[in-house]
């Protein structure tokens, strides 16, 4: 397990570490060092300053970023009220230092940012076909909805090497 992690949002002044912490966690030869990686699935980008900056500043939305005693960014997290959920996206774990609990931490912050913002529980879609991913949500308490969503079709961020769709997965708060 990790040293505690200081965990806050992000301001624009983050945006460009941000891009690189999520494009490593996600995409490109970098990923694979992780479990997370979705490089066999799409080529390209995941995300970009832009788009990340479009949704930091969207209603209600933030980004939370944890950082270590001494600044390195580790992980973040997309987190946009849509009630009565909290939507949570973009879980990203620095891809050599997953596995040591920093997901646990950005989920642990998510659901009290969640609690902060009067939602009820905290709703996420994850590609269907990452069944390691989907299992790791199911053992921290989200369930399937049973409903699924087409994958994006912008190729800015990512072009499918195969059909893709989204599951629906939901974590009631007590």
């Amino acid at each position: 397990m990790t040293a505690e992690l200081r965990i806050s949002p992000a301001t624009a002044a983050d945006i460009p570490a941000l891009v690189e912490l999520v494009n490593r966690a996600y995409r490109g030869y970098a990923s694979r060092q992780g479990w997370t990686t979705e490089a066999h699935l799409l080529d390209g980008q995941r995300t970009d300053a832009e788009d990340l900056q479009a949704l930091r500043t969207a209603p209600g939305a933030t980004f939370l970023l944890a950082c270590t005693n001494t600044g390195q960014l580790v992980g973040s997290v997309y987190l946009k009220p849509q009630f009565p959920d909290l939507y949570l996206g973009m879980l990203s774990v620095e891809p050599g230092q997953q596995g040591l609990g920093i997901g646990k931490q950005l989920l642990a912050a998510a659901e009290t940012h969640a609690r902060a913002h009067s939602c009820t529980g905290i709703l996420i879609s994850v590609i269907t076909v990452r069944a390691e991913l989907i299992a790791w949500y199911e053992r921290h308490g989200f369930q399937r909805t049973g409903e699924t969503l087409p994958f994006p079709t912008d190729t800015r961020f990512g072009l499918p090497r195969q059909p893709l769709e989204l599951l629906l997965m939901r974590k009631r708060l007590a």
